[in-house]
This record gives structure tokens, sequence and C-alpha cells, in this order.
């Protein structure tokens, strides 16, 4: 069974920092692209950033500069590290994955975890 996991939410100040973390687990036989989403209470679920198996990232214009993804392969984990971090960053934050297994390519996804930026 496929699993993605998410971890490292929680409350930081505005102007901190935090890195939230997504290990992918179960009989994966290769990883297309990545990324992470986030959803606000009352909004969509928005694209935060991407990556693809090149290691080539994109990010939505509201977090350019500030947020940078990452992957460690080995450890089937992808990475998003969160500084200067404001209000409007608070969000449940998604782990989403391109997977390929013995049953084919589909999208998976995390439980997600909560960010709060607040004083």
């Amino acid at each position: 069974q496929v699993q993605l996991v998410e971890s490292g939410g929680g409350l930081v100040q505005p102007g901190g920092s935090l890195r939230v973390s997504c290990a992918a687990s179960g009989s994966i036989l290769s990883f297309n692209s990545m990324g992470w989403y986030r959803q606000s209470p009352g909004k969509e679920r928005e694209l935060v950033a991407t990556i693809t198996t090149g290691g080539i990232t994109k990010y939505a214009d509201s977090v350019k500069g500030r947020f940078t993804m990452s992957r460690d392969y080995y450890k089937r984990t992808v990475y998003l590290q969160m500084n200067s971090l404001k209000p409007e960053d608070t969000a449940v934050y998604y782990c989403n994955a391109g997977l390929v297994t013995r049953v084919g390519a589909n999208d998976y996804w995390g439980q997600g975890t909560q960010v709060t930026v607040s004083s």
C-alpha cells in the first residue's frame, strides 16, 4: 500500500521558518513529479510548489523567494522549507505525488499537516 506522510507542521511567529516533509512508502516503481499544495478555511486548495524528476522546481508567485522545495531521492522524501512566513501562509499543507506502482500510474495525496503563522 502506497502512503504519503507529511510531518513538520506547527505554530510559528510571523517572519519565522518551518520545514515540512513528505515521505513516500510502499511498492513504488518510480516517481513522476511531486508537489506541495495548501488549503485555508473557506478557500480552494492551491498549488504551492512542484518538483520534477529532474529536480526542476516551480513556485506560486505568493511564495517565490521565501519557500524552497527539495527532494531526497533515496529517502523518498520531499521537503518544503518555508522562510519569512506570513499569517496568510496559514493553511493545511498537502503533499501530492504522481507515482507508478504495479497497478499503474496514479496520483496520491498525504493527509496534510497544519501550519499556523501567528503571534
